[in-house]
């Protein structure tokens, strides 16, 4: 089992070796992806739970905003 997974492993390492355009193009996914996920959610989105001391309460919080939005026949009201 352990050859089987060495020989996939170096399939994928000399294939990447050889790219000469598609380094680029994944340094570009991995430059966008860190983007979207590091630096977005440090300014624009906020925890909501920060506000919450326990466990208990940030886990009711989440609980209430689950069922809130599952069920829009209340909303309507």
């Amino acid at each position: 089992m352990g050859l089987g997974v060495k020989k996939i492993i170096d399939f994928y390492v000399s294939g990447f070796r050889s790219m000469t355009v598609g380094k680029y193009l994944w340094l570009i996914v991995l430059v966008k992806l860190f983007i979207m996920f590091a630096i977005l959610k440090l300014f624009f989105f906020k925890s909501e739970l920060s506000q919450y001391d326990t466990q208990q309460e940030k886990s009711n919080h989440v609980k209430e905003q689950l069922i809130e939005k599952a069920s829009p026949t209340e909303q309507l009201k």
